[in-house]
C-alpha cells in the first residue's frame, strides 16, 4: 500500500498526513464504541496519523482514548475547547486529557471563534486565549491554534492580535461564491508561519448530493489542491476512510481552470452549502 502524502504543518517542524481524521460523523456521537472504535482502526490501517477532535463532539475524545493504546506516540492527536475563560478551558483540557488517554495534546485549539466579543475577550487576563498560552508553557500541549467557519474577518483577526502555530478553517467549491475563508485567511497565516488545515471538505455530506455530480474523492482533491497542509474528514464507516485514503494517495493537484468548474457547478447552491456560514458578516 502507498503510504499516504505528507506535508509540512507551518513553522512547527512537523510532517502531518494530508488527510486527517476528524471527530465529526460516528466519532459525534455517544453509545457507538465499537462501530467508532472500527474507524479509527481503519484509518490507522491506512496510514492516518492526524487525529482531531474536540471537547463538544459528544463521545469522540473518549472513543480515541479507548482505542488508540499504545499507538498514541505514533500520531498527531489534537482536540479543542470552547470555553471562553481561563480557568473553564483549562478545566476542558483536564477533562480532554483523561478522556483521551493521555499526557499531552500535539495541538490543542480555541474552539469555533465567531464573534467579534470573544476576541476582545482573549485580550483579558482570564480570558481563554491565557490558558493556551499557559498549557503550551506547561508542556500539557506542543501547539496551539485557532479555528472559525462562521466570519473570515473574526477569525482572521485572531491571528492577526494573538500567536498561534495552526488554523482550522473551511475549504470546499462553495466557499467560492462567498468571502472565502481560504482567500481572507490563509494569507495571513501564512505570513506568519502558520499551519492551515481545511475542514468542511464535504459541508457535512451536502456537497455529495447527487444533483451536484462530486464525489468525495474529488472533492478531496480540490480541498487539497488549496494552500493547506492537511484536510481533516469525519467518517460514518470504515469504507468511506478508505475511499478517502485511496483518494488522497492518488492526489494529483487540481488546475486552477478545473476548480472554477467545480465552483461554478455549486455556487447556485453555496447559501445552503455553507450553513455554518454568518448569514451577513457583521463588524
Amino acid at each position: 500500500m502507498t503510504d499516504l502524502p505528507l506535508r509540512r504543518l507551518g513553522s512547527t517542524g512537523l510532517q502531518v498526513t494530508a488527510l486527517g481524521m476528524g471527530g465529526e460523523g460516528i466519532l459525534r456521537t455517544f453509545g457507538y464504541g465499537a462501530e467508532a472504535s472500527a474507524v479509527i482502526e481503519r484509518a490507522l490501517a491506512e496510514g492516518i496519523r492526524y487525529f482531531e477532535s474536540a471537547r463538544a463532539y459528544s463521545g469522540s475524545e473518549g472513543y480515541y482514548g479507548a482505542t488508540l493504546g499504545r499507538r498514541r506516540s505514533k500520531i498527531f492527536l489534537a482536540s479543542k475547547a470552547h470555553d471562553r475563560t481561563r480557568r473553564g478551558a483549562l478545566a476542558q483540557l483536564t477533562t480532554t486529557l483523561r478522556a483521551m488517554r493521555t499526557e499531552y495534546l500535539d495541538l490543542w485549539q480555541l474552539h469555533d471563534v465567531r464573534e467579534w466579543a470573544e476576541v476582545e475577550s482573549f485580550q483579558e487576563s482570564d480570558g481563554a486565549y491565557a490558558a493556551f498560552v499557559e498549557a503550551k508553557e506547561r508542556g500539557l500541549v506542543r501547539f496551539i491554534g485557532v479555528t472559525g467557519h462562521h466570519d473570515p474577518a473574526v477569525l482572521r483577526a485572531c491571528l492577526e492580535r494573538f500567536h498561534f502555530d495552526t488554523v482550522l478553517l473551511p475549504v470546499n467549491p462553495a466557499e467560492a461564491a462567498r468571502g472565502a475563508f481560504a482567500r481572507e485567511v490563509v494569507p495571513a497565516a501564512r505570513a506568519r508561519g502558520m499551519g492551515v488545515v481545511g475542514m468542511k471538505v464535504l459541508s457535512r455530506g451536502l456537497l455529495l448530493d447527487a444533483q451536484l455530480g462530486l464525489s468525495a474523492g474529488e472533492l478531496l482533491r480540490y480541498a487539497l489542491s488549496h494552500d493547506v497542509d492537511a484536510v481533516v474528514v469525519g467518517f460514518d464507516d470504515p469504507a468511506q476512510v478508505s475511499e478517502a485514503a485511496s483518494a488522497a494517495r492518488a492526489f494529483k493537484s487540481m488546475e486552477r481552470a478545473e476548480r472554477t468548474v467545480v465552483e461554478a457547478g455549486v455556487a447556485a447552491h453555496a447559501a445552503k452549502l455553507t450553513y455554518y456560514r454568518r448569514t451577513q458578516a457583521l463588524r
